[in-house]
């Protein structure tokens, strides 16, 4: 797994976490000076509870005692968009064993971010989290009910289950997002 690929730096937002991905990365798995390589700026959302804070502190080895939940977010989920300008990839985190309303809710997110103006040509990452829960959903029960295969037809997007019990997963899932970020011309994908 080549994880140098990962960009610079993370830093976190409310409910909406601007993301460079390669410092996490490099503190957690390289030796020596990395050489040069390209940055992406990312955006990730996802409603509250989805684990996006989590997520991410533990990809930049902060100990899970250190993370709280992010308070407010629900009232922000309105301004994501001013947070998409720029954004070269998406990071959507949902809580696959939520409730059927929240999980209605992601849904409808989803679709929002998947149809704006901003993000529709990039790639996404979409990140089915607390597999862990006894209540968890499948893949393929989040993927049928999401319906990403009408909505995101055309669309380059990964769907990954993940759990902060299993962060060798998360890596595999953001390398996934990473090559589809550098291999923009290839053919639209769905993993």
């Amino acid at each position: 797994m080549d994880y140098l690929r990962m960009s610079e730096f993370i830093q976190l937002s409310c409910a909406v976490c601007r993301i460079g991905i390669y410092t996490c990365f490099r503190a957690l798995c390289c030796k020596g000076p990395p050489p040069p390589r390209p940055e992406y700026d990312l955006v990730c959302i996802g409603l509250t509870g989805s684990g996006k804070t989590s997520l991410l502190s533990q990809l930049c080895s902060e100990h899970r005692d250190n993370i709280g939940s992010t308070t407010g977010a629900d009232n922000i989920r309105k301004y994501w968009s001013r947070y998409y300008q720029g954004s070269q990839g998406v990071i959507f985190v949902l809580d696959s064993a939520s409730s059927e309303d929240d999980l209605e809710i992601a849904r409808n997110e989803l679709h929002s971010a998947l149809q704006h103006p901003q993000l529709c040509t990039l790639p996404f990452l979409i990140l089915a989290n607390h597999q862990d829960k006894p209540a968890a959903r499948s893949v393929q029960e989040i993927k049928k009910y999401l319906e990403l295969e009408p909505l995101a037809r055309g669309k380059r997007w990964i769907l990954k289950p993940c759990s902060l019990d299993d962060m060798e997963a998360v890596k595999d899932s953001f390398s996934l997002l990473i090559n589809l970020l550098e291999d923009r011309d290839l053919e639209p994908s769905r993993m």
